[in-house]
């Protein structure tokens, strides 16, 4: 399928446009149950298999904090929940704190950072925004509400494993663009963190960064980025297609911007798995219509199944 990259006026991030759009459809979904949510973690982690139902429920919990820009209490609330659920896996949880200059001023912003140590002095890393962007009735439950409860699942099933790279799982703040995505308005925790690991050393220990956004998407097909790094681009896609899940993992190709960039630009080898089709015409994405009900534990379940692949095969 021939793909075009296209800028969606005055909304965000570049994207590939294509034919065969998803038409969506109604779906039965669980609610915002607080209390199960609150206590998944606190849960043995002997049995480390990469759930959807739990990664559906933490994105529950993360949307029920309402709309979460950079720089608001609701976010502020959630960064505190996401850090109190990783100490309970006893990983060493750290913060990567910056002043943002917006278009609006300036802004605290927050990368929250869990490292599981490993052996060889290498790492792989996993990340993923936490931030909405900042629109009426925006509850951000796709964007960024399903790449807040992925990494919250998959920080549980790594806990429960040996590694021999050290596993960075990280939370990027201030991914939207305060006002219209640009190189300057757009991926400011990203932007940071790079530049940060580049200078203290940690990036030349990065063998390979995975960014995943937008991945609860009922209707899942990823894109093949062609940003991203090819080898890594190949191995995940052999990963989907080994494990039976190679039909979402599609065909269809473009560059798109996202929180990966700036890694690939400090010279890491990078990866960004993401479904940036959502809804008719991609008519939910940075609407009121990005809610619970449009995402699926399924989606959670064959993303997560897949990267859990790929970090066991690049470890």
């Amino acid at each position: 399928m021939h793909c075009a990259k296209a800028r969606l006026a005055g909304t965000g991030r570049s994207r590939p446009q294509c034919e065969g759009s998803k038409a969506g459809g109604p779906l039965r979904c669980a609610g915002v149950y607080l209390v199960v949510a609150s206590a998944l973690l606190a849960l043995p982690v002997a049995a480390a298999d990469f759930s959807g139902e739990r990664a559906l429920e933490y994105t529950s919990h993360a949307v029920s904090f309402g709309p979460r820009p950079a720089g608001s209490v609701a976010l502020r609330n959630l960064r505190a929940y996401i850090e109190a659920q990783l100490r309970l896996l006893h990983c060493q949880v750290s913060e990567d704190t910056f002043t943002a200059r917006t278009p609006d001023g300036p802004v605290e912003m927050r990368n929250i950072i869990a490292r599981f140590p490993g052996r060889s002095g290498q790492a792989l890393v996993v990340s993923g925004h936490y931030d909405t962007k900042k629109l009426p009735r925006f509850v951000g439950a796709n964007d960024a509400g399903s790449s807040t409860g992925f990494l919250l699942e998959l920080a549980r099933v790594v806990a429960a494993r040996r590694w021999n790279d050290d596993i960075y799982i990280v939370w990027l703040d201030g991914e939207e663009a305060v006002h219209d995505w640009s190189d300057t308005d757009s991926t400011y925790g990203s932007r940071h963190l790079a530049q940060r690991w580049l200078h203290d050393g940690t990036l030349a220990h990065v063998r390979a960064l995975i960014n995943v956004d937008m991945v609860g998407d009922r209707d899942l097909d990823i894109v093949y980025e062609t940003n991203s790094t090819p080898d890594l681009l190949n191995l995940v896609w052999k990963c989907a297609s080994d494990l039976g899940y190679g039909k979402y993992f599609t065909n269809i190709q473009g560059p798109i911007e996202d929180d990966h960039l700036p890694f690939l630009r400090a010279g890491a080898q990078a990866l960004d798995i993401i479904d940036f089709d959502y809804g008719p015409s991609n008519s939910w994405w940075h609407t009121p219509a990005d809610t619970m009900d449009k995402l699926s534990a399924h989606s959670f379940q064959v993303v997560g199944t897949v990267v859990m692949e790929a970090l066991s095969r690049l470890d």
